[in-house]
């Protein structure tokens, strides 16, 4: 059984999750920069090979399209394209960034580190993916 990744999209940063190999435990893996994703995804499946893809589909609170999501849109796109043989699931992302702070403040995160963006989209990333593993 391969690993799970998910991606939390965003056009500066991608904030990056992944399942164990049996895909119970969700997990933080890197943030990186948003052009370099295709490439790094490539390669994380040379080396790990995937089971699927989770990608955030970004929605306001009205259920309507934010200003990320024709990029999320297009990157579902291009990643349907370029990997073919990997199912790739949507997953409603709203309130991911409010619990993904909330969950480092009860985790003992300093103010500095619940600052730092790069974490919060780690972790909002591993909150993606632990709700399609809980959909399942």
């Amino acid at each position: 059984m391969g690993r799970i990744l998910a991606i939390d999209y965003g056009t500066k940063r991608v904030g990056l999750a992944v399942t164990d190999p049996l895909q119970l435990i969700a997990t933080p893996l890197e943030t990186i920069h948003s052009q370099e994703l295709l490439a790094y995804v490539k390669a994380y499946h040379q080396r790990e090979p995937l089971a699927a893809l989770v990608v955030g589909m970004p929605r306001t609170l009205l259920n309507e399209d934010t200003n990320v999501t024709s990029a999320v849109v297009g990157l579902i796109r291009t990643l349907r394209r370029e990997l073919p043989e990997l199912p790739l699931h949507e997953i409603d992302e709203r309130y991911t960034s409010r619990m993904a702070q909330a969950a480092m403040l009860s985790g003992g995160l300093s103010k500095k580190d619940r600052r730092d963006k790069a974490t919060i989209d780690r972790v909002s990333a591993t909150l993606i993916l632990q709700s399609f593993l809980e959909s399942r």
